[in-house]
């Protein structure tokens, strides 16, 4: 993509209206655009980014055995009598009357809706371990939306629903959703710690929260320092087997937010606590049969009779994925985005356009990396040099490829990591050879 044909407006000062980092620097980087209070269009630099979390979070629920599907954002309301949801959920939720005077609501979950869909199309016991997810846009009317994405009224979220015969194979379904959404963020470039939590509205007896570390974090956590060392990646996660003690094991970890920390009954030895802010980004929970008893969604069990389903259900904040990232990866200049959702893979920078060498060799590298499968912004545009350098540290690519006249002149280019500040020239083969082997193809 050429800078001189793609929809960047960037924002030179801090808005006002941002209290937090992410916020500030979404607004600067062009990457959103509120719409009202709590509700924001997402530009092209954004959604490029958003697109690219979506899709690590579908991938990840995939390999886990989960199924996708998409709901609709509109739902009945008398679902939600059914549940016994309707009057408890309060003024989040918003509700909507329509030309038929039936009245409607824009869902801020999805139990309901699926437990429906569940009970009118599964009889039996053999059809199940089942997991269905979406990926949607929810509504939550937020009495002070704030924050940005952090905190917003209209966000993308993946939940996924899970049904099992039986209490046993629920707790297998739950600690599958717990291994892949620490793959998940993982993947991100987030160390994510997960924490015993409450259930709130959903329901149930087991949840935990996924939090990840930010200087800037909401809250605070402490933690044994043996959850910076984990590396969940290196893992090789079988989840057609029993990861009970997989998941026993990590949690053998100490973790806790500052409101269950009692430093007197700490396990950890002080030189291995870990104090830190952290971000909600993610919350599972377990709660039976809280919705499939008074929706009437059973099947017949191994002995011919019926018995309703166990449930567990699996959020993760798509959209507020975007806010934690920055928040977690950011310096003075910018946004530092991980390598794998960042919006381009790398920024090929001009520091003389229009100049016939130095723009031969741009062109000749942009084809070469597009060749390489490389996601490349070309800033092609007439600014200056310190305009360019500074809209790259803005939005945060994690690689820039500095092309100019001396170095056209002597056969280089120069080569920054984003991440560590590192330049350094060589060839431009060697450059290329350079970012192959980064991986960022596959990112």
């Amino acid at each position: 993509m050429r800078l001189s044909r793609f929809f960047l407006p960037l924002i030179k000062e801090n808005p006002s209206e941002a209290q937090i980092v992410s916020h500030r620097l979404m607004l600067r980087a062009g990457m959103i655009r509120q719409a009202s209070a709590g509700i924001y269009s997402w530009l092209p630099l954004g959604h490029r980014v958003l697109q690219k979390v979506e899709q690590i979070v579908r991938e990840e629920q995939n390999r886990a055995g989960a199924i996708e599907m998409l709901m609709p954002t509109i739902q009945s309301a008398d679902l939600w009598r059914q549940s016994g949801r309707y009057e408890d959920y309060g003024k989040e939720m918003l509700r909507i009357v329509d030309r038929h005077e039936r009245e409607m609501l824009y869902g801020p979950t999805n139990e309901e809706l699926v437990t429906e869909i569940f009970r009118n199309a599964v009889k039996s016991y053999k059809d199940l371990p089942l997991n269905l997810y979406h990926i949607q846009w929810k509504f939550r009317d937020e009495v002070r939306p704030r924050f940005g994405v952090m905190r917003g009224r209209e966000f993308l979220m993946k939940d996924a629903y899970s049904f099992d015969v039986d209490a046993k194979g629920a707790r297998a379904a739950y600690n599958r959703m717990f291994m892949a959404y620490l793959r998940t963020f993982a993947r991100m470039g987030l160390k994510a710690i997960p924490m015993r939590a409450d259930t709130g509205p959903i329901g149930g007896d087991l949840s935990h929260e996924f939090i990840i570390l930010a200087e800037t974090g909401e809250s605070e956590v402490y933690c044994d320092a043996a959850w910076l060392e984990n590396d969940m990646l290196k893992a090789d996660i079988d989840f057609s087997a029993d990861l009970q003690p997989a998941v026993e094991a990590i949690l053998a970890n100490y973790a806790a937010t500052s409101e269950m920390h009692d430093a007197a009954k700490c396990p950890v030895p002080p030189e291995r606590l870990h104090k830190a802010r952290g971000i909600e980004v993610g919350h599972i929970f377990y709660f039976g049969t809280k919705y499939s008893k008074p929706m009437g969604a059973s099947v017949v069990g191994p002995d011919g009779a019926q018995v309703p389903v166990e449930m567990g259900s699996y959020g993760i904040g798509v959209s507020r994925l975007l806010g934690a990232i920055i928040e977690a990866s950011h310096d003075d200049a910018g946004i530092v985005w991980p390598d794998a959702v960042a919006p381009f893979d790398v920024g090929l920078v001009n520091l003389r356009s229009g100049d016939a060498k130095c723009d031969e060799a741009c062109e000749a590298l942009y084809a070469r990396l597009h060749a390489a499968g490389k996601d490349v912004l070309y800033a092609d545009t007439a600014e200056s040099a310190g305009a360019k350098f500074a809209t790259m540290d803005l939005i945060g690519l994690p690689w820039q490829l500095v092309v100019g006249p001396r170095g056209v002149a002597a056969g280089k280019v120069e080569l920054k990591r984003r991440k560590t500040g590192e330049r350094v020239e060589m060839s431009a083969d060697e450059a290329l050879n350079r970012l192959s082997a980064s991986g960022l193809a596959a990112a």
